[in-house]
């Protein structure tokens, strides 16, 4: 079974310690060790998602799994090296439009691992989109967001939101904390321990297939 172990957790800390191109370079063996532990672990899954969401079932690990370096062109930090493994899954075609739908990111970090997904600052038309949903249909991301295993695992939404209501919508709208938002995003943390256990696998397939819902009511707002 792919399961990530405490030795690609290990390079992630020395990693983060050690954030520079000689040391990198010196330890690309072991990098690339990690990487193919958590691209293997991402294949498997997206096969398991495609079971109940099979949207995605098109993509690859490759075309999921972030690179490694860091865009420091306009950044204060230059650290070249991001200091964990991400992926994020989504029916998209190509990986430009990875944030035109919502998906399943998976957030690999020594103390910070966290499964999630949702809209990230959805932009145009289909945050527009969204927010008629609500509109018209709030009861139904009521029921979802009032789902036992969706709150067992992701509490409540969460992202950036308005101060005040958005364009077109009053004040007084009943549903406006909902309308409020500009991102839609559901996120569960995850300890190390968990994370390096055998039954992670499993236990990212149970919290991606309790996300599900939510991701098919911000996408369906977009068709």
């Amino acid at each position: 079974m792919s399961q990530i172990t405490t030795s690609a957790f290990q390079y992630l800390k020395k990693l983060k310690t050690n954030n520079n191109r000689e040391w990198f370079k010196d330890n690309k063996k072991e990098y690339e060790e990690a990487r193919a532990q958590f691209v293997d672990f991402i294949d498997t899954l997206i096969g398991e998602i495609t079971t109940f969401d099979p949207t995605i079932g098109h993509h690859s690990a490759k075309e999921c799994v972030f690179r490694i370096y860091r865009d420091v062109r306009f950044s204060k930090d230059k650290a070249p090296y991001k200091t964990h493994f991400g992926a994020h899954i989504t029916s998209a075609e190509k990986r430009s439009d990875i944030h035109t739908r919502a998906g399943y990111y998976i957030h690999i970090e020594p103390g910070a691992s966290m499964l999630a997904g949702g809209a990230y600052l959805p932009q145009g038309d289909w945050l527009k989109a969204i927010r008629s949903e609500i509109d018209y249909n709030a009861k139904g991301l009521k029921a979802i967001l009032d789902n036992t295993d969706f709150k067992k695992y992701f509490g409540e939404i969460n992202g950036e939101k308005l101060k005040t209501a958005p364009r077109d919508y009053p004040k007084d709208h009943p549903e406006i904390e909902l309308l409020k938002h500009k991102s839609f995003l559901a996120s569960h943390s995850c300890s190390d321990q968990q994370v390096t256990s055998e039954g992670f696998l499993q236990h990212s397939i149970q919290v991606f297939k309790a996300l599900y819902p939510f991701d098919r009511y911000l996408n369906d707002a977009n068709t």
